[in-house]
């Protein structure tokens, strides 16, 4: 049995074209606008290619009636199919695109001394300047979310290095262990650490060796955040 010839790019291109412009117009194409939109200039060339395309049952003619077309079931599933993937990549798109969550980039802060944050508070930020993440990466709830830019390596034991990011979820208060962001409001600074109360002092540990823990008195500590998360710095 002779085996089928498989369809020629230029007999693709004509299936596509006709499909295409009776989803967009509800009727066939000439066949000079087929052969307009394949490069061909022949009206008796495109005639033979679709001829082809009739042979192979993708496509049905009527000499008799103009614009005389029509795509067969067989033909018209390998386009439905088609459109149908790409509705479902857009639509996957789509979805992606509105789970992403905008966090603002308010400013630095130190992981080792504590700075000084003159050019920006919490609730100033320039809108442009924001951090995109995929809502699954944040677990529990996405208000009061803020990110940091960090200078320093006291806490590169905890995986935080000079130039990343931490994303802060704003609050008050905080639990001994957790890594926070506080204003040492004596000295109008900001620094990361470990927290701990002890009585009337708060113990401020950085995460790396060759450094020592600090106290401050409880009254003199504003906690700004929690870290929930870090953004890696890449070259």
């Amino acid at each position: 049995m002779k085996k089928s010839r498989p369809l020629s790019d230029r007999q693709k291109g004509m299936l596509k074209y006709i499909w295409s412009y009776v989803n967009d117009n509800g009727r066939p194409p000439t066949i000079r606008e087929i052969g307009s939109a394949v490069n061909i200039s022949s009206t008796s060339v495109v005639n033979y290619n679709l001829q082809k395309l009739s042979e192979k049952g993708l496509l049905e003619r009527d000499a008799e009636v103009s614009r005389g077309l029509r795509l067969t079931e067989q033909a018209m599933s390998m386009y439905e199919s088609a459109k149908e993937a790409v509705v479902g990549t857009k639509t996957a798109v789509a979805e992606a695109v509105g789970s992403l969550l905008r966090i603002p980039l308010v400013g630095s802060i130190a992981a080792g001394k504590p700075i000084d944050l003159p050019d920006t508070g919490y609730g100033i930020y320039d809108d442009e300047d924001m951090v995109e993440l995929s809502s699954a990466m944040i677990s529990g709830r996405k208000d009061g979310l803020f990110a940091l830019r960090v200078k320093g390596d006291s806490m590169i034991d905890a995986m935080v290095n000079d130039g990343d990011m931490v994303v802060m979820r704003e609050q008050k208060t905080a639990e001994n262990g957790q890594m926070v962001a506080v204003w040492l409001k004596k000295d109008d600074t900001t620094t990361l650490k470990y927290f701990a109360h002890e009585g009337n002092r708060v113990k401020l540990t950085p995460a790396n060796p060759t450094m020592e823990p600090f106290y401050v008195n409880a009254k003199d500590v504003e906690v700004q955040g929690r870290v929930i998360m870090v953004v890696r710095q890449t070259p």
